[in-house]
């Protein structure tokens, strides 16, 4: 791969233990949901051989469970079973194809996992249950840690005789290693427990019985947790002196790094919208200054320039690029081309990564309607003359925007009809709440990609049946969107009630409510709690309230509940649970709390919804009735209002189905 002048550093190549990278930018470990009965897919060949196809100088696999004990995750890889082999091969082959590397992590979650699956208890350093789960664990006993040792080998041996150029060992994050590196769940006071060198005796011994297992072909690598940012856990003191002693028993070849516990700290390591981009650069920093081994760092660098700055502050050797290249396979060739300004850029709305983990799917993209389905066909293009057809879309939300982008890629000529000054729906409004800025990537991309594919943009043109059946279109795609919707004990509001006001109308600056202010949370997400932060930084009282038995409860799916908490407190906002507004009053609102049956009273000076709109179909209809030979297709909230994930999924599939 040429050097690209734009990023000389990230583009240099590097030598990790026997290999040579032809660059710095490493597809790290993360959790897919693509296994079946406990063995790789096709899907996993296709997904990671996407990413090497685009260029990533290493690809890192997602983990695999060294012991029948460890089965945190229903679709996990079961690395300690031999059938494996055949399957690795398949992964292998695809990312070899590519002339890149790919190494496995290997993975016992401990008292992080769950019995759920194994139906066995977990085994962990001590008894001590995680926050999350609150399952209980057993303390570990010799011979069974003996026997966790044995299988990271076993399971080193069948990536080895996979094809893997190397494998890495998860200590961070969910990890039985980390938990005996933790003073906080360590509370062992035999040769694994006490001291520092004790506790790091399990991560040694693996390390020494891999390194004997696949000799010095293969590369191994350490993932160690540098700040759990828990109460007793681990600093970055200890974790540097441990990063000193895997250097210096000679197994390791790197070092990769993470802050933050995946069940304690899951705003900070899993990197939400709130968390700046190298966020854990501090880790990486402390072990490079210490070792030296290549370190790698994490972090969601989201664009390639902040990944260089990174390298040339000498915060790392190798930087983590994730769901930047889940957004866009094609980051590293595109930074390498100078195409910097083509690349989909995350938008870290993380509906369809962390979101759709944590609800046992299968991993997908926002940005990216392809992820999670590389391994099937594409759009069908087309494919002889006269095929081609005239579409027209109506709205250039993410539904709307999407589909043009789908039909225009399978070779149709694309008009998008816009009322609004810009592109980009109620996904540019939202991205106006605090820590919601990054959401502007959606819209970027879409508009971005439809200039690449010719699609014609026309902006301050509402789509009206005349205007759309002017333009003779073969197909048009509705995607309209949704519109505020009363509730109906909102319609009828008494003389002296609180002024009313939609989220979308606080958005937007059509309404700036001030003084005491109720925001009614009927919708989960982050409707309510971001529009909350912003009256609040605006200096309104604010209180939100929901029927829900908790405010934003959806927000807990996709990370974002911790931090949005810390920062409720940290600005004073009210959270009020199992609450119904019953009727506007004179000067406030009345409320039921519904488990006992006891009426509440709020006095209040306005009252904010956060309520489910509207179908906003009209156009739909029209065009149904007046053009009945028409195809018309809907999409998106014009259907059913839902969220930005299931607008560009049903865009993508009606543009890519014509």
């Amino acid at each position: 791969m040429t050097r690209s002048r734009r990023y000389p550093l990230l583009f240099s190549p590097i030598s990790v233990g026997p290999l040579r990278l032809e660059n710095r930018i490493v597809f790290a470990a993360h959790l897919t949901n693509y296994a079946e009965d406990g063995l790789p897919t096709d899907q996993h060949a296709a997904y990671y051989e996407a990413r090497a196809a685009g260029g990533a100088g290493l690809v890192i696999t997602e983990e695999h469970s060294v012991h029948p004990t460890d089965w945190a995750h229903e679709k996990v890889i079961c690395g300690f079973n031999p059938d494996v082999v055949p399957a690795y091969r398949k992964i292998t082959d695809s990312v070899h194809r590519h002339g890149t590397p790919i190494f496995a992590q290997l993975n016992h979650n401990g008292g992080q996992g769950t019995g759920m699956y194994s139906r066995l208890p977990l085994w962990a350093a001590s008894a001590v249950a995680d926050p999350l789960s609150r399952e209980v664990p057993k303390a570990a006993e010799e011979h069974e840690i003996s026997e966790i040792v044995a299988g990271y080998a076993t399971v080193a041996t069948h990536c080895a005789q996979g094809g893997f150029d190397g494998v890495e060992l998860q200590c961070s994050g969910s990890s039985i290693v980390r938990g005996f590196l933790s003073p906080a769940t360590n509370l062992r006071t035999d040769g694994y427990g006490g001291s520092l060198e004790r506790r790091a005796r399990l991560v040694l011994e693996i390390l020494s019985e891999v390194r004997d297992a696949v000799g010095r072909e293969l590369a191994i690598g350490v993932r160690l947790c540098g700040d759990e940012r828990i109460d007793r856990g681990t600093t970055i003191t200890d974790a540097v002196a441990v990063a000193r002693m895997v250097e210096a028993q000679g197994c390791a070849d790197y070092l990769n790094t993470s802050i933050g516990a995946t069940t304690a700290t899951p705003q900070v390591f899993d990197r939400l919208s709130h968390v700046p981009p190298g966020h854990s650069s501090l880790v990486s920093l402390a072990f490079r200054e210490a070792i030296s081994l290549p370190v790698v760092a994490a972090g969601h660098y989201k664009d390639p320039a902040q990944a260089e700055r990174a390298l040339r502050a000498g915060h790392c050797d190798l930087v983590g690029v994730v769901r930047a290249q889940i957004a866009d396979p094609q980051f590293a060739y595109k930074a390498l081309s100078g195409l910097t300004e083509s690349i989909h850029v995350c938008s870290s709305c993380t509906q369809e990564c962390v979101g759709r983990i944590r609800r046992n799917c299968r991993l997908r993209c926002t940005e990216n309607p392809r992820a999670g389905r590389e391994a099937e066909t594409g759009p069908r293009e087309v494919d002889a003359a006269g095929s081609r057809r005239r579409v027209v879309v109506a709205g250039a939300g993410p539904a709307g925007l999407q589909a043009a982008i789908a039909a225009a890629s399978g070779g149709h000529e694309v008009i998008v009809f816009e009322k609004a000054l810009e592109p980009g729906g109620q996904v540019r409004l939202a991205a106006s709440a605090p820590g919601r800025g990054e959401l502007r990537d959606l819209v970027r991309n879409q508009v971005a990609r439809c200039h690449e594919l010719g699609v014609e943009i026309r902006l301050s043109a509402e789509a009206t049946p005349a205007s759309v059946l002017g333009e003779r279109p073969d197909v048009v795609i509705v995607a309209t969107g949704s519109r505020p919707r009363r509730p109906r004990w909102a319609c009828d509001a008494p003389v002296g009630s609180p002024r009313l006001a939609d989220v979308i109308e606080v958005l937007d600056g059509s309404a700036r409510p001030s003084g005491t202010v109720l925001v009614v949370d009927e919708l989960g997400f982050h409707q309510a709690t971001s529009v909350g932060e912003l009256l609040a930084a605006r200096g309104c009282a604010v209180e939100v309230a929901t029927p829900a038995m908790v405010v934003g409860g959806d927000l807990e799916v996709t990370g974002d509940l911790d931090g949005f908490n810390m920062r409720a407190a940290a600005r004073q906002i009210v959270q009020s649970t199992d609450l119904v507004v019953m009727a506007l009053e004179p000067g406030g609102v009345q409320l039921l709390h519904h488990p006992t049956g006891a009426v509440e009273r709020r006095l209040v000076d306005w009252v904010v919804l956060a309520v489910a709109p509207a179908s906003e179909d009209r156009l739909y209809r029209q065009l149904c009735e007046e053009a009945p030979g028409l195809e018309v297709r809907r999409v998106g909230d014009c259907v059913a209002p839902r969220r930005a994930h299931v607008a560009v999924i049903e865009g993508e599939r009606a543009g890519s189905n014509l």
